[in-house]
């Protein structure tokens, strides 16, 4: 795959996709529905949680009588793309690591609708709660988690997902922006010059870090915690990129406790894998990238309505002067670190 971060294909929306649609694909995979479906919440994709019909012997948990069913986004990944998030997921799986992995029905996890050609895969019910805080305990387990899923990911690669570089996150997003004409007249420029300069300053940072599987947007969001055990979900923007990424989402203030918290996660990292301390020198260049990419996501999304709602603010003057300000302060941060004579 290219650089592009879209896919390959144009976007199109789910207005075809109705209840008696996802409950007969779920039906043509061999499982029978009582008729209950719930949207779960995802901006990406569609997501529905199903109650199937299954005998009372087979249910050990009340969620056993449920599926989860994901219904891809058109145009955003390739089935080829797909395909290396479930496999990846499955490579988790196979070696205990606590991720919910898709289902596998006659050796397939990605089905395609034949009323709305959408691509669509279940998964398992597993209850859980998102971390509003995490414990020193919580970290050193997280970074252990995360040592053993970079191990895995190291072992092989995926071929066609995005690799994470100042080229698909940084110059590709400013293309797309700046083709959009969605940039005050006035800070065009500015934001433009900001986003060339974090970029150049990333580049020889990202040719001395490896580039492996990863889970790629690893924030508290999708950590889910039961019974003190942590599993990780949605591997959806899995990329081939840097470890630090996954580790800086974790923690990803810039305060003393943070920074404390980060030293407990790696710690407890490196009980099970070497991390290149210098690829911390990355965390601020990823950061403006997080920014640049956000605001390309809604700029490749505004016709769906349900991004107009949710970004009301996308469009006011006040947005793009708030993304300028913050590349600003990130690029100052950067050269900071970046320095050969710190300013700290």
């Amino acid at each position: 795959m290219g650089d592009y971060v879209w896919g390959n294909t144009k976007t199109q929306f789910f207005f075809n996709l109705t209840p008696e649609t996802i409950l007969n694909a779920i039906e043509n995979t061999g499982f029978k529905v009582t008729g209950r479906c719930l949207s779960l919440n995802s901006m990406e994709n569609r997501v529905f949680e199903v109650e199937i019909d299954i005998d009372d012997k087979d249910v050990h948990v009340p969620s056993d009588r449920f599926l989860v069913a994901k219904f891809y986004r058109p145009g955003r990944w390739t089935k080829e793309q797909i395909l290396d998030e479930h496999n990846f997921l499955l490579d988790l799986k196979d070696n205990e690591i606590p991720v919910i992995a898709p289902l596998q029905i006659n050796n397939e996890t990605l089905f395609t609708d034949k009323e709305t050609n959408l691509y669509y895969c279940l998964f398992p019910k597993r209850g859980g709660r998102i971390p509003q805080e995490m414990s020193d305990e919580q970290l050193e387990i997280t970074g252990r988690l995360l040592a053993r899923i970079h191990n895995v990911g190291s072992i092989k690669k995926a071929e066609h997902r995005i690799i994470l570089n100042p080229t698909s996150f940084g110059r590709n997003n400013l293309k797309f922006i700046l083709d959009q004409k969605i940039i005050p007249t006035h800070l065009e420029s500015s934001y433009q010059d900001l986003v060339e300069e974090i970029c150049e300053i990333g580049e020889p940072l990202f040719k001395k870090t490896e580039q492996i599987r990863i889970h790629g947007d690893c924030h508290w969001g999708n950590l889910i915690v039961r019974d003190e055990e942590i599993s990780f979900i949605d591997f959806d923007d899995m990329l081939m990129g840097p470890p630090v990424q996954d580790i800086w989402l974790v923690t990803p203030g810039k305060d003393a406790e943070n920074t404390r918290q980060r030293n407990i996660l790696l710690a407890a990292y490196e009980t099970m894998r070497d991390f290149d301390n210098s690829s911390l020198k990355l965390v601020e260049v990823l950061r403006a990238f997080r920014y640049i990419h956000f605001s390309a996501w809604i700029a490749k999304r505004w016709d769906d309505p349900s991004f107009k709602n949710a970004f009301a603010h996308f469009e006011d003057q006040n947005y793009w002067e708030v993304q300028t300000n913050d590349l600003r302060v990130q690029l100052r941060d950067i050269k900071t670190i970046t320095s050969p004579y710190p300013l700290y």
